[in-house]
């Protein structure tokens, strides 16, 4: 049994082609057989909705009259990157407005939010108007040296979303064996094991249900914040070479990919900032890939299970790069509320959204059966080959 892309696209434009969640088809398999899941569906959609901090947005606010080459930009106050073009920017989620001053009123209890470029990206996307405060270069071409306004969505050129990492195959799970609670990229961890965070929704997630991402490249047409987006590239620290158990589902953190997507077209329902108590801000962002069934070799990847899968659980209270680690969990271990740690029972929580991240999948299945959404071919693979460096201190 094959099929291609192309005579998927077919059935997908004459609405005659069967699409299933990736948790419809690990249902299917378990009742009937891969050799007939294969024979019957034509796509698999997937989805993920979870904090990201590698996301940003890239603006083009077009020319002031006189002309003005920015060189500092401040959006709600949150600073966006002018060393680009003239009226290029580029504004990333984790950047804080004011960081310091916020921090600092933060955790003497003052209540008000810390904004940061995730929740400018939000607003933006929502429609809303963002104030505008910038500086620049005096040249010949460009004689203005200030500019102050509002601006929104609609009276922008170019807003779109520009990801140097989305969609970590795997990732840790958080622990604190510490004394005192340590804020982190995963949120509070409570000392003395209080609480264990997991960040993958597991299962359902897109890269573990196509892990040497044979259907997954450079042009693979995706579901990205609501919007359509497309894969450009590998992501930073994208690392395939992980160890990888027998069903090739990595051990850790492995493969990540970089998108692009316009802003414009996307819903605020899956992209909103947030922000981690005494760490900082980032985006939660819904990001959905759709596998074309192709072979029953994909529909075997696709059927893997939570209980087939493992990630590390990681101790935070060692402030180095390398932490000890407690061993691995699965993820059906971690999704039923408790894990043990040296013979303590931990409670732990996903910082993924599981509901949020199938309805990304419902949703974009909903685009593909109305014909509003076709699949593409990768023009390239993304690398298999890449190792993981870090950056040590000269020991001399």
């Amino acid at each position: 049994m094959s099929k291609t892309i192309a005579e998927i696209n077919d059935k997908i434009r004459a609405s005659k082609a069967v699409v299933w969640t990736v948790e419809e088809l690990k249902q299917r398999v378990s009742d009937t057989s891969i050799a007939q899941v294969a024979k019957t569906v034509d796509v698999v959609t997937t989805g993920t909705f979870e904090p990201m901090e590698s996301v940003g947005a890239i603006l083009n606010v077009g020319h002031t009259d006189p002309p003005m080459k920015i060189r500092q930009c401040w959006l709600d106050g949150v600073p966006a990157y002018g060393g680009l073009g003239a009226v290029d920017l580029y504004l990333g989620a984790t950047m804080m407005a004011d960081y310091g001053e916020a921090e600092t009123e933060r955790i003497a209890g003052n209540p008000s939010p810390v904004r940061g470029g995730g929740h400018v990206i939000e607003d933006l996307i929502a429609g809303k108007s963002v104030h505008l405060r910038a500086t620049g270069q005096v040249t010949d071409c460009y004689p203005r040296a200030s500019w102050e306004s509002t601006i929104n969505r609609d009276s922008i050129n170019q807003f779109y979303l520009f990801n140097p990492r989305n969609l970590y195959q795997n990732f840790i799970v958080g622990v604190n064996g510490g004394d005192r609670i340590l804020y982190t990229y995963l949120g509070p961890l409570h000392p003395q094991f209080g609480n264990a965070v997991y960040a993958n929704p597991g299962a359902i997630s897109p890269l573990f249900n196509d892990p040497d991402l044979q259907t997954i490249g450079i042009g693979t047409k995706i579901f990205l914040g609501g919007g359509i987006g497309y894969i450009t590239w590998e992501g930073t620290q994208h690392f395939p070479l992980q160890k990888r158990l027998e069903n090739r589902t990595p051990i850790g953190p492995a493969c990540t990919l970089a998108a692009i997507g316009d802003a414009k077209q996307m819903n605020s329902r899956w992209v909103r900032g947030c922000y981690f108590q005494n760490y900082g801000t980032a985006i939660v962002l819904g990001v959905g890939i759709p596998i074309p069934v192709l072979s029953e070799e994909i529909v075997l990847k696709c059927a893997v299970r939570d209980e087939e899968i493992v990630a590390p659980v990681v101790d935070f209270a060692i402030p180095r790069r390398v932490r000890p680690t407690f061993g691995s969990f699965t993820y059906d271990q971690l999704k039923s509320g408790h894990i043990t740690i040296q013979g303590k029972q931990v409670r732990t929580a996903p910082l993924a959204s599981i509901r949020l991240s199938r309805q990304v999948a419902e949703e974009l299945k909903q685009w593909i059966e109305a014909g509003e959404f076709t699949l593409t071919e990768p023009v390239a693979s993304i690398p298999s080959d890449r190792a993981f460096l870090s950056q040590d201190p000269s020991l001399s």
